[in-house]
């Protein structure tokens, strides 16, 4: 088995990625919101000998490495990058997999994109009018203020506050240090921040409405693996999404919350290689 971390330059910017395993199958990533591709570790340990997969580090808030200033960073922007990743590593059939925010740009993504796609994973993400959710819809308007999104990076940059910020996330605890190192690319890169501050504008719910119309009755393989708990994502929502689409089906994961990979390794792991192989 293969474990590499490489970086690829893509028309936006540039993107770090660690690569494992070399199966028939390819299996790629989506983090959300203010995490990278390290969401997905427990879950890549699992499943890379049996596929090929790419946890890379989005640019939506996390990343080590800032895009280019004109980089387009809105969710329709973010799913382009996804896709020119794909053509840059000629990948075909590829299995799309998105937490959180990230679930909302794979559905963009394999909307917008299909040509590479055969399947997609959604773990608890936003759908439909629920981008963002709950309280969060107060911040896209406000990062579009002068010095609004300075404003919302206030909490962060105090240790205690980020880490509890992130706490609900997750039955499992996140260990502190990996939640600074996610704050802190944000907090100390002018470049991140401006990536971040883009992204958090861009959210509307008018891109997976916009989606979710788009898969209504589509024979594209999606398997919602979902924590049925989770106060931000309803498994209504992944019901509703189900419902809709014409090759969806539903499998709940108990004992998890919007960080479905990091609480349930094993069990995503194990249901994405099923669903990967079958579909």
């Amino acid at each position: 088995m293969t474990d590499e971390r490489k970086e690829i330059d893509l028309p936006a910017g540039r993107i770090r990625y660690r690569e494992a395993g070399t199966g028939p199958k390819s299996v790629v990533f989506v983090h959300g919101y203010l995490v990278d591709g390290r969401l997905w570790g427990g879950v890549v340990d699992r499943l890379a000998g049996q596929c090929r997969c790419i946890a890379a580090d989005w640019p939506i808030g996390s990343q080590q490495i800032a895009m280019k200033p004109d980089a387009d960073l809105s969710p329709p922007g973010l799913a382009a990058i996804i896709a020119s990743l794909l053509d840059a590593l000629e990948l075909e059939d590829v299995t799309i997999v998105g937490n959180d925010s990230g679930g909302a740009i794979s559905q963009i993504l394999v909307t917008r994109h299909p040509e590479r796609i055969g399947r997609l994973v959604l773990t608890n993400c936003d759908t439909h009018e629920n981008f963002p959710p709950g309280i969060f819809k107060a911040m896209p308007p406000l990062a579009k203020l002068p010095g609004g999104m300075t404003v919302l990076s206030l909490p962060f940059r105090i240790p205690a506050m980020g880490r509890r910020a992130f706490k609900p996330f997750a039955k499992t605890r996140i260990p502190d240090d990996l939640v600074a190192s996610w704050l802190s690319p944000s907090m100390h890169d002018r470049g991140v921040f401006r990536d971040l501050k883009k992204v958090t504008s861009g959210m509307n719910k008018r891109y997976t409405l916009e989606a979710a119309t788009k898969l209504r009755g589509s024979q594209l393989p999606i398997l919602l693996t979902w924590a049925p708990g989770d106060k931000l994502f309803p498994i209504s929502y992944a019901e509703r999404l189900a419902g809709e689409a014409g090759n969806a089906r539903i499998v709940t994961i108990p004992d998890a919350n919007t960080f479905v990979p990091l609480d349930q390794p094993q069990r995503v792991a194990d249901e994405i290689a099923q669903f990967a192989q079958t579909s």
